[in-house]
């Protein structure tokens, strides 16, 4: 897989409210999103290795979708039940029961349920670059990321960032960002195309 978001995303705030409580309102308040999201990839030395550009939307729980438009196509789909990872430059699909990619991944701070504090252990991050920050560590050892950092400004999330096991850091930038819009059910569900390799199915 060559991006993961966790997908992820997007957190409501109050003007003078704290990060973690701007979670907990997203949590609360937010039933589904899309924005549009830049992400890079840097290695241990702050070196970018991958880029990346697309749309992102997700209806709670369980379900979202992020549209990979540049430098290639790639699109992650989670439809409630399983993940389906789509490469269309490698004409392969790869698919797994959803459950493995929420818990305690990024993927369940943005579309899971409401029990995110079950999963991760929060605590105030300070300010930088004029964002709120928020960081949240995994309770579980088995997950790809070690540490996620949230940035807030104004009435949401403005960064996330997310740092694995090896060092690297994953840094996504969204904008454009709707609160609670009506999204089309299809949105989730996800045929391979023909003539694709599945992989886990």
């Amino acid at each position: 897989m060559r991006f993961w978001i966790a997908g992820l995303l997007f957190l409501a705030s109050t003007a003078h409210a704290g990060a973690i409580d701007s979670l907990r309102a997203f949590v609360r308040e937010t039933q589904s999103a899309r924005a549009q999201f830049s992400q890079v990839v840097l290695d241990r030395a702050g070196q970018p290795r991958q880029q990346a550009a697309g749309v992102m939307v997700f209806a709670r729980p369980g379900r979202f979708r992020w549209t990979y438009d540049k430098p290639y196509e790639q699109v992650i789909v989670g439809d409630g039940a399983k993940l389906w990872v789509y490469d269309k430059d490698l004409e392969q699909v790869t698919v797994k029961p959803l459950g493995e990619a929420l818990g305690s991944s990024p993927a369940a701070l943005l579309a899971g349920d409401n029990e995110i504090e079950k999963f991760f252990t929060l605590r105030e991050a300070g300010s930088r670059d004029g964002l709120a920050w928020l960081e949240a560590v995994p309770k579980s050892r088995d997950t790809a990321f070690e540490q996620i950092r949230m940035g807030f400004a104004g009435n949401g999330l403005r960064v996330m960032e997310l740092k694995d096991s090896f060092g690297n850091r994953t840094v996504i930038r969204f904008e454009h960002l709707e609160r609670n819009p009506r999204l089309d059910p299809q949105l989730f569900r996800f045929t391979p195309p023909k003539g694709v390799d599945v992989i886990g199915e």
